[in-house]
Order: C-alpha cells, then structure tokens, then sequence
C-alpha cells in the first residue's frame, strides 16, 4: 500500500485538495485547542487546517510524499506540524498523549483495524476527544472513491465494538456529497463517529 499512496500524492496537485474534511472541521471547531493527531494523513489538509486554528498537530502516514506535500501546505499556510513517516501497525505513542484525534478516511485491512482503533482510544487523554468519518459499506454502490474491498468499510456495529470503551458515543450513517480533490467527489455513503474518553 505503501507505493500505492505514494505513486497517488506524487501526482500534480493535491489528491484530496487542500481544505479539510469537513465533518472533521466541524467537530474540531466545537473543540478548545490542544493536542491534535491525525493518522494516515496524507497530504495533510486536515492537519495543517487544525494547525492553523491554534492546534498543536502530530501526524503520520508511511507515504513520504503525503509528507512533502504536507510540509509544503504547511509553508503556504504559515504553520508548523510534527509530521512522521510511520506505518499504521507499528506506531506507538504513550497513553494519554492527545486531546483530540481525528481518524478522517483511515480504512486499515481488517485483521489489525480492531487492534489498531483501540489503540487509538488508548492515546486519547482522559475527556479527550475522537472525531472519526470513513466510508460505510454502502460505498461500493457510490462512485466517489474509497476501498473496494467490503472487509475494509465501516457498519455502525463494528464502529461500536472497536470503541467501546469511548463514552458519549454519538454515531450516525448518511449519504453526503464530497468535493474533496479529485478523488473524493460525489456521493458517498459515510459512517460519522464521536466520542470521548
């Protein structure tokens, strides 16, 4: 996967766009700035976004391209963001390191998903927050983008299991329209989760 990204962010342009998600800045605005990670970020238009608004972001993705362009879009944008190149499986952060984390399109092969998700909750300080969208299972039927293989969309239930230890929980499914670079474009049958620790 890791030359799939790569070969995609390599081309002109940013494969997603440059403003962010935005179900991801809604919640985010919602939220009194602290520390922000963003995994399998890309190109980093999220991150740079929260940056921008007083956050203080740590991000990674194993594609080194998606970091170029992050620190590129950082430059443009006057900000500053701790960026590394890791895999998804193999990253590890101390408990109780972040006060947000925003889990936007992160859709892993399911047999280290489950693990990797409850990981996620484990680096979230106590109240910290998650803001999570990803494509439903219903994807398939919508052009827009998104993994082809059903094993790595989302259902509500398996949202469920994976964080349960989260409290408020607030989960919904709905069709939307993405304009999101040239990738993301149409609709799409997403899956919206919050919650806190």
């Amino acid at each position: 996967m890791q030359a799939f990204w790569n070969q995609r962010y390599e081309e002109p342009g940013f494969a997603y766009g440059t403003q962010p998600n935005l179900f991801f800045k809604t919640q985010l605005d919602l939220l009194t700035p602290g520390t922000l990670l963003m995994p399998a970020e890309g190109e980093g238009r999220n991150a740079v976004y929260a940056a921008t608004k007083g956050w203080t972001v740590t991000a990674f993705d194993s594609s080194s391209s998606g970091q170029r362009k992050a620190h590129q879009l950082a430059q443009e944008n006057a900000v500053t963001l701790h960026y590394l190149l890791e895999d998804a499986r193999e990253v590890s952060f101390p408990e109780a390191s972040f006060d947000a984390i925003g889990l936007i399109f992160v859709h892993l092969p399911p047999n280290f998903r489950s693990d990797f998700h409850q990981k996620v909750v484990s680096w979230l300080k106590p109240g910290g927050h998650l803001i999570l969208e990803g494509f439903s299972k219903d994807q398939l039927q919508h052009p827009s983008g998104g993994p082809k293989d059903p094993a790595m969309l989302f259902s509500e239930a398996m949202l469920r299991e994976d964080f349960q230890l989260l409290q408020d929980i607030h989960i919904e499914s709905i069709t939307t329209t993405l304009e999101e670079g040239q990738y993301h474009v149409g609709s799409a049958a997403v899956v919206r989760l919050t919650g806190t620790r």
